[in-house]
């Protein structure tokens, strides 16, 4: 039976997302410092295709284009990123008044058209003089987030009431100082785990400063990557390697921050128990600051067992490289199941999505949920007549709109889905090699075309776009 709106309660808020490196363009202008990913993109072999994200959508442009999309496609929020050093070029100091202007605009357009802005502080673009310092390796990086965060809340929150401090930690922790396949490129082991402490512990300082910025009805929260993991058999060593790969990929972020403490045995797989007992014990009540929701991201499920391999195959973002981003459990393989894949090479379980959300409601039962991602990359066809009928991308969305919808029967309490995303756009270590938008871009002419993705979506919101034939989720 096809998913329709009213599937979910009344309130229930559908939109889309992007972030700020990947759509914006425009890397060198009204002051923006550069971040590590324009460093890491100029790295030969770094980015698959050779390019860097810029101009990428010129979305710093075109907002009010991209804004008249949303709007005609109805979705109720928008959630973007904004560029640490846009705000602050290396990291410090006051806030350069042009970058906060133009997320301003941007809201201010949004809000106009009836669509709800949600604001990401941190997707990935710490200030490369930051990352000079160490990055965060650094403790004092968690400070330098807090401050930064403050800033940017007393710029624009007279115009966000929703917050979110970081996106996918894992990913910046394991993909970055682990396997080295993200920025800023380094690999080195356990010590990732280092970086995933002073993350969350950024995290932990950024809520008060936002609280103490924003208005008293703003809605602070944290997004994480999270994944269904199963385990390929019932052995003994099998259980243990989902154990293993649930504990980096989920439980190392999930308890210290709805919890207050750290999984023990997550920490002695890292062989990190010095290091983690030598911080100081207020780190733990820090990172468990009170939050108002949870942003889970989720694309696919691990299906693992333990082998005698590198441990490269169960990089997750899409990244594989030679270098695990399991440090500790590098022995740990995932298996082909034999389910459907996305051009990532990601398995489809929309049933995952329903696992992933009862994870969090059991650690917290009270916490609202959101889905702050979910999409698919496709190897998309411009028709004869500049279509796109990306079907299995449509198919993709309405099968995890389901999941939803599946979940709030169940009693979870999830009050959102974004879909990524809004755009065509650069996808990180990938470069354009790999396409997720419900919207086409042409890169050479900047045109955008909405994909039948994107035509469907609008029939179930009721956007203008929306036809009886996308309504009805039968194909054209």
């Amino acid at each position: 039976m096809a998913f329709t709106r009213s599937d979910l309660p009344d309130d229930f808020v559908i939109g889309t997302a992007t972030a700020a490196y990947q759509v914006e363009g425009s890397v060198d202008v009204d002051g923006r410092g550069p971040s590590i990913w324009d460093d890491f993109a100029r790295v030969p072999g770094a980015i698959t295709d050779g390019s860097t994200g810029d101009p990428a959508d010129d979305h710093l442009r075109r907002y009010r284009e991209d804004v008249a999309i949303m709007a005609d496609l109805g979705v109720d929020a928008y959630r973007f990123s904004v560029a640490w050093p846009r705000v602050q070029a290396d990291g410090t100091g006051p806030a350069n008044q042009a970058g906060l202007d133009h997320y301003r605009r941007l809201a201010e357009s949004l809000l106009e058209r009836g669509i709800t802005p949600w604001a990401t502080l941190y997707h990935w673009d710490l200030p490369s003089a930051l990352e000079a310092r160490g990055g965060w390796l650094e403790r004092d990086t968690a400070d330098r987030f807090a401050e930064y965060a403050g800033l940017v809340v007393a710029g624009l929150g007279d115009l966000v009431d929703h917050w979110i401090t970081l996106n996918e930690p894992w990913c910046s922790a394991f993909l970055g100082y682990a396997s080295g396949v993200h920025a800023p490129g380094k690999q080195l082991g356990t010590r990732a785990a280092h970086a995933a402490h002073h993350l969350m512990l950024g995290h932990g300082r950024a809520v008060p400063a936002i609280r103490a910025a924003a208005r008293p009805t703003a809605q602070v929260g944290v997004t994480l990557n999270l994944y269904s993991v199963r385990s390929a058999t019932d052995s003994a060593d099998d259980r243990d390697a989902a154990r293993r790969i649930d504990g980096l990929q989920n439980r190392l972020f999930l308890e210290p921050l709805l919890l207050g403490h750290y999984p023990e045995d997550v920490v002695r797989d890292l062989g990190e128990q010095d290091w983690f007992a030598a911080n100081p014990a207020s780190d733990a009540a820090e990172i468990a600051a009170d939050v108002d929701f949870v942003g889970v991201n989720y694309y696919s499920r691990h299906t693992v067992r333990a082998g005698g391999g590198t441990g490269a195959a169960t990089n997750a973002g899409g990244a594989v490289g030679a270098v695990s981003a399991n440090p500790g459990s590098e022995f740990v393989e995932t298996v082909d199941t034999g389910a459907p894949r996305t051009q990532m090479g990601w398995e489809i379980h929309p049933d995952g999505l329903v696992d992933v959300l009862r994870m969090v409601h059991t650690l917290r039962p009270e916490l609202p949920i959101a889905v702050t991602e979910n999409g698919a990359a496709y190897e998309d066809v411009v028709d004869e007549t500049g279509a796109v009928e990306d079907e299995e991308r449509r198919a993709y969305v309405e099968a995890h709109l389901a999941a939803c919808a599946d979940a709030v029967r169940e009693g979870i309490p999830l009050r959102g889905y974004f879909c990524w995303s809004l755009l065509d756009n650069w996808e990180w270590a990938f470069g354009y090699t790999r396409r997720f938008g419900i919207v086409h871009v042409d890169y050479a002419t900047q045109q955008r075309t909405v994909k039948r993705s994107g035509r469907w979506l609008a029939g179930v919101l009721g956007g203008p776009l929306a036809t009886t034939t996308e309504q009805s989720g039968a194909q054209a």
